[in-house]
């Protein structure tokens, strides 16, 4: 059920990035090797439906995929979902080569208990062979990924709630990174760029740092639009949900630029600085190619230009349907706006063409 690999092949799924404020839905289809947007809709999550990437009120979580599947109109009923990295257990492990899928899943489940620190009853495994080992002749480098069943099971239940099959569950940062391959494209980035990946949700930031395509390191950090949405509610006595609307639609006093908005940009810039320096600092790079930001803070204005303008690297922000053609039944102009929110359903969504 954990889906690293692709045993599932073409299987069409909705890609189903259930964050922690909201549920991002997107359906592709694909045509002559050009995509094209089918369905898509957003949906608010209840206050801590999910804290800290895992589900805590099941029921908030269906009801708002429910919304999401009436919004968007898909007639898909299969789906593709995903939890965080931080809830994933990776190790790369040789192995002989030329082992069938069952023997190397039997050999992996008799050795997984050296590599996973809880009860082997309660983790979901799943592998994929990456290639042949180095020095090694012989052998396979396979990778095993883990995680809590509980975590999936919240996920997989409430999707099941919402009337849909939960086909495919995903890992974040891998979602992230099919994802980056149309971006990669986009932005002719050599195979040989390092790469940043700084995703800025409502209360998290997510770096990637990718290289030849691949996830070399990633990070989570406790930081997000949530501040700057908790600084306007201070500031300006709104409720919650005015200070959201505010936030995106403007009307606030003359004096929220200069005292609020300019320093949170400059707080997202460390972060940014911040993220960057433990990855170098926990690696051989002292240096990476490109900056892409992407998540809900990803595209506020100018935001792209104040973190290039700081950290002296070229930095764009995500938007994975840039060469996509869009179904007349989808808000051309509400996609564009999500666009840098919806990198990891959008890499969910391309599950269904593996």
């Amino acid at each position: 059920m954990l889906g690293i690999s692709g045993k599932r092949k073409g299987l069409a799924v909705l890609g189903l990035d259930i964050s922690s404020t909201t549920v991002k839905l997107l359906e592709l289809s694909c045509a002559a090797g050009k995509y094209r947007v089918e369905s898509y809709a957003v949906s608010s999550l209840p206050a801590d439906a999910v804290i800290e990437k895992n589900v805590s009120n099941i029921d908030g979580v269906t009801n708002a995929i429910s919304n999401v599947i009436a919004q968007s109109r898909t007639k898909l009923k299969n789906a593709a979902a995903a939890v965080a990295g931080s809830s994933v257990i990776t190790k790369m492990i040789d192995m002989p080569e030329g082992l069938s899928e069952d023997d190397m899943e039997t050999q992996l489940t008799l050795e997984a208990d050296q590599y996973i620190p809880y009860p082997l009853e309660e983790v979901a495994i799943d592998f994929e062979v990456q290639g042949a080992s180095e020095g090694r002749p012989n052998e396979v480098e396979v990778l095993l990924a883990a995680c809590r069943r509980e975590t999936i099971d919240a996920r997989v239940e409430a999707i099941e709630g919402a009337q849909l099959t939960a086909k495919i569950m995903d890992v974040e940062a891998y979602a992230m990174e099919r994802a980056f391959g149309l971006i990669q494209n986009q932005l002719e980035l050599e195979e040989e760029n390092t790469v940043a990946v700084v995703d800025i949700g409502a209360t998290m930031t997510t770096l990637s740092v990718l290289s030849n395509g691949q996830t070399i390191y990633t990070r989570e950090q406790l930081f997000g639009g949530k501040q700057l949405t908790d600084e306007i509610m201070r500031r300006y006595g709104l409720p919650v949900e005015e200070a959201g609307l505010a936030k995106k639609q403007g009307g606030l006093p003359d004096d929220y630029e200069p005292e609020v908005l300019s320093p949170f940009k400059d707080a997202v810039v460390q972060q940014v600085a911040r993220s960057l320096q433990f990855f170098f600092s926990s690696s051989q790079y002292n240096d990476v190619d490109y900056i892409i930001l992407a998540g809900g803070v990803g595209s506020m204005a100018g935001l792209a230009e104040l973190v290039e303008e700081k950290l002296g690297t070229s930095t764009a922000v995500a938007n994975p349907f840039a060469d996509m053609t869009v179904s007349s039944r989808v808000n051309a102009v509400a996609l564009h706006k999500d666009a840098s929110a919806m990198m990891i359903s959008c890499g969910l969504a391309l599950r269904s063409f593996d």
